[in-house]
């Protein structure tokens, strides 16, 4: 098929690729959409100037974070928004705390919903940065981090938000 380049949406998605297809002869060159997103905005081919005025907090999703070192280009992106804050959690990079998506909670719920469930405990530690708002850049931890907004009961306190809706608002705020 001649495909050189991959951008997927999925942390999991890209360790996969990235790091287990050139095993069975992929070769290919991988991004995470928020790599991609970096470089349009680095390269002014990607204009994110709308105003949003926003506190945001950032949860590093394990599989872009720790197992592939990726913990820039999110936040790059954040901050080249204008009006967004972006305060940080006091566990973030290679201290964050895992939603527990990856560890089969996504599926099932092994803890019951306890107040120590790991995407409670996260959500618990975002809320008291004073955000409004969790970038996330993993439809895992998007799961786990909304339904843990619901079990804390801050659903009109705190908004789970992919880095992509963010930029897509940026963009549509700037077209006016």
């Amino acid at each position: 098929l001649g495909v050189r380049k991959i951008v997927t949406l999925s942390p999991h998605s890209y360790n996969a690729i990235k790091n287990d297809y050139p095993k069975f002869d992929g070769s290919f060159e991988v991004f995470h959409y928020t790599q991609l997103f970096q470089d349009l905005i680095k390269g002014g081919r990607l204009d994110v100037s709308g105003s949003l005025n926003a506190r945001v907090t950032y949860h590093d999703p394990c599989f872009l974070g720790r197992w592939n070192g990726e913990y820039d280009a999110p936040r790059e992106v954040l901050n080249a928004i204008p009006g967004i804050e972006l305060i940080e959690m006091e566990k973030n990079r290679e201290a964050t705390l895992c939603c527990g998506g990856g560890g089969g909670n996504f599926y099932t719920d092994f803890l019951g919903g306890s107040e120590t469930n790991p995407a409670r405990i996260r959500i618990r530690e975002a809320y008291a940065t004073g955000a409004s708002a969790v970038a996330v850049a993993c439809p895992n931890c998007m799961t786990m981090l909304e339904d843990a907004v619901k079990a804390e009961g801050l659903e009109e306190k705190l908004k789970i938000r992919d880095i992509s809706e963010i930029v897509g608002e940026a963009c549509l705020v700037k077209r006016g």
